[in-house]
């Protein structure tokens, strides 16, 4: 009967004793925790009769206050032994204690957001766990799309039958794009910082997670011309005044034209160095001009807007700003290498 078990548990928990930290933790997972004894009664409780409910709910409850009041009068005991035999010397001069700095990736990302913010992009922010309507059916990709398999993406929920129902981490930030486009009509000017996540093999120059920049701009009249000119700025903000760039063909399913930026080497000055496989170029983002099918599906006029497009890692720009040779070193919390960029902001 379950009152004959509150009757128990009350005289365990009144003689309960603990000498340390770690075993006060475990009394309180046995007693307190979700899958711990109290809670087991609750789940009975439900099959307790009406005229008894009212009963036993204050047998529960004494028997809860009393569990909590018995931990922690037996935390608050070993923290006073623990004090009485600690042998701290309190006449001692303190240790001095650092201050921390910003990680070298928040320090990058912040300076990106900074660049676009000067020319008029605002934040745009969303989950990191997403739906594929938004991650790949608005941006255009193909049913089939490669990066739609499992060898590619994080599946949460995957359904082979409808593929647009599947949940997962998102690959890239486009995902925010998309529901900015679908919530607001243009303009539109933003920037997506986030993190993303790709199913790749952990090495020195690729991580299952990384961060991303996106930007977005919608209004009439917009051209590859206007593309360029803002990557130029943001290439010579970032790296240098010297700082030249070209634009190289390429594919997305999101943009129509396409194109990938290199900027020239800023270690040898185009040169050619062992950075730059002595080409003297760099590349560091992918761009285009928004493909007209992404507009519409995102409730956009693409007759009346057009708009571009462009995404960056913040991980590739900061190996080229501070030529951290492994990416692995950014997620590692080696304090020897975050005490390198104390100066850096």
């Amino acid at each position: 009967m379950i009152l004959d078990r509150i009757e128990e548990l009350l005289k365990e928990v009144s003689a309960l004793t603990a000498s340390n930290a770690e075993e006060i933790e475990a009394l309180r997972l046995k007693y307190l925790s979700k899958k711990g004894e109290i809670n087991a009664l609750m789940t009975d409780f439900r099959n307790v009769a009406a005229d008894q409910k009212k009963a036993v709910g204050m047998k529960i409850n004494e028997l809860k206050q009393m569990a909590i009041g018995k931990i922690n009068d037996l935390r608050a005991q070993t923290e006073s032994t623990d004090w009485q035999n600690n042998d701290t010397d309190l006449t001692r001069s303190p240790y001095p204690i650092g201050l921390g700095t910003r990680h070298p990736l928040t320090i990058v990302r912040n300076e990106i957001i900074d660049i676009f913010s000067r020319m008029g992009f605002v934040l745009a922010d969303g989950p990191e766990v997403e739906d594929d309507m938004h991650i790949f059916t608005k941006m255009n990709f193909a049913a089939d799309h490669p990066a739609r398999d499992m060898q590619d993406t994080f599946f949460i929920e995957q359904h082979p039958n409808d593929v647009t129902k599947n949940i997962l981490l998102r690959s890239h930030t486009s995902s925010v794009q998309a529901k900015t486009m679908e919530q607001q009509q243009p303009p539109i000017r933003i920037i997506c910082p986030g993190r993303v996540y790709r199913n790749e093999a952990i090495t020195a120059r690729a991580h299952c997670f990384f961060h991303q920049i996106e930007g977005l701009y919608i209004d009439k009249d917009v051209s590859f011309t206007d593309l360029k000119q803002v990557l130029l700025s943001f290439a010579r903000e970032m790296f240098g005044a010297d700082t030249k760039i070209r634009l190289r063909p390429s594919y997305f399913p999101f943009t129509e034209p396409s194109a990938e930026m290199d900027i020239s080497c800023h270690i040898c000055g185009g040169e050619g160095c062992g950075f730059c496989k002595h080409t003297g170029w760099v590349e560091i983002l992918g761009c285009g001009m928004v493909d007209p099918n992404v507009l519409e599906l995102c409730g956009i006029d693409s007759k009346t807007y057009s708009g571009y497009a462009f995404g960056l890692g913040v991980e590739r720009i900061t190996n080229l700003k501070y030529q951290v040779s492994d990416l692995r070193m950014f997620s590692e919390n080696d304090v020897r290498f975050l005490k390198e960029f104390e100066a850096a902001h």
